[in-house]
């Protein structure tokens, strides 16, 4: 499995977060900030807060990715993902981001 494959299955590698990071682009950083202040409906989403080299990666993390249920219980488990985890189907803290992010599951299970 590719490293950049959060515990959760989304891919870093087309993140605006670690996209913004790895290029310096503070316009990325403000837009994605926007941006997830109103998906996330949190005001702290700032763009000095999109910073982020993936979650399974050494580096600096996403506030949020840093706080993650999902990533906690993968690292409890002492899994690399959700996809080592046989409970993967019911699971209810991943499940809501499965049903919502294309493709997601589909990394977990490659």
């Amino acid at each position: 499995m590719k490293q950049l494959i959060a515990c959760c299955g989304i891919d870093c590698e087309y993140c605006d977060a670690r996209i913004a990071t790895v290029n310096n682009d503070n316009e990325l950083r403000e837009k994605t900030a926007q941006k997830w202040s109103v998906m996330y409906n949190s005001p702290n989403i700032t763009a000095e807060t999109i910073n982020c080299m993936g979650c399974r990666t050494d580096g600096v993390k996403f506030e949020h990715c840093s706080d993650c249920e999902i990533r906690k219980c993968v690292y409890n488990k002492g899994f690399n993902t959700c996809g080592d985890c046989v409970e993967l189907e019911n699971c209810q803290i991943v499940g809501f981001l499965l049903q919502n992010v294309p493709g997601a599951k589909e990394n977990l299970l490659q």
